[in-house]
């Protein structure tokens, strides 16, 4: 696949998101660099929705670390169970925050976020390996529409991670 993205001239994040997953499959089929591959999904997921930041934190340890992302610098460390970062590792689940402000114990990175999804990813063995993380400067921007389709995403890095 060339480096370039493919998408649809629509606002329907559904349609969106259904061109992109196939181009990102394409994109990190053969690559077995897991960090280029992130890179690409993190800059891919900005391109194709403006989204204000979008990255990842992987497990290190006893912590989250920053891996790749797209966006304004970020916090480098977050505890386990911290944040809403913390807390999708923690629960091994899904966070959609309509108003982070209103989330207990919000890390606020920058100011400018409003909103947030994070997506635990799963290692091979049903470990959460890392998180995908979205934020928006928008408040309530993320549906299920998201939910579903970066949990899609994060299981094509599942597959990676099986490499």
């Amino acid at each position: 696949m060339a480096e370039t993205l493919i998408l649809p001239q629509t606002t329907q994040r559904a349609e969106i998101y259904a061109s992109l997953l196939p181009q990102l499959q394409a994109l990190t089929g053969d690559e077995p660099d897991l960090i280029a591959n992130l890179a690409n999904i993190s800059a891919a997921l900005k391109e194709a929705f403006g989204f204000f930041w979008v990255g990842f934190y992987l497990k290190k340890e006893n912590q989250l670390v920053l891996g790749p992302f797209q966006g304004p610098i970020a916090c480098t460390r977050i505890a386990f169970a911290k944040g809403v970062c913390g807390t999708s590792y923690a629960r091994k689940e899904t966070i959609l925050v309509p108003d982070v402000e209103q989330f207990p114990g919000h890390i606020a990175c920058s100011s400018l976020s409003k909103s947030e999804i994070v997506v635990p990813v799963f290692d091979p063995n049903g470990a959460v390996a890392m998180v995908l993380d979205v934020d928006s400067e928008h408040l309530n921007d993320f549906s299920e529409v998201d939910r579903r389709e970066l949990e899609k995403i994060a299981a094509l890095i599942t597959t990676l991670l099986a490499k």
